[in-house]
């Protein structure tokens, strides 16, 4: 059984940086593309960066490009987001997920996600 657990979120003024982790469990973790995605209050679920199985090849979303890193390291099983230079429009809840490597890719499993505010 597929299990992913987020940690990392939290309150944070804008500017200000936190890094997500994801513990994953119950699949060959080195052998998947992973991703993170979001959504924000009101809106639907929006793709934010993929990353492939070896951890060569990144994708993000415009919004987060140079703000954001993706990264993983497989003899842990876990998953990364390094986010920093943080806007009250990155608030949102967080899901790391299987798949998802490129923004039309599929999802095959998310976590229960964590919270991100950005305020000030």
């Amino acid at each position: 059984q597929v299990h992913l657990v987020e940690s990392g979120g939290g309150l944070v003024q804008p500017g200000g940086s936190l890094r997500l982790s994801c513990a994953a469990s119950g699949f060959v973790f080195s052998k998947n593309a992973m991703s993170w995605v979001r959504q924000a209050p009101g809106q639907g679920l929006e793709w934010v960066s993929g990353i492939n199985s070896a951890g060569e090849f990144t994708n993000y979303a415009d919004s987060v490009k140079g703000r954001f890193t993706i990264s993983r390291d497989n003899a842990k099983n876990t998953l990364y987001l390094q986010m920093t230079s943080l806007k009250p429009e990155d608030t949102a809840v967080y899901y790391c997920a299987e798949g998802g490597f490129a923004p039309a890719s599929a999802i095959l499993n998310r976590g229960q996600g964590t919270q991100v505010t950005v305020s000030s």
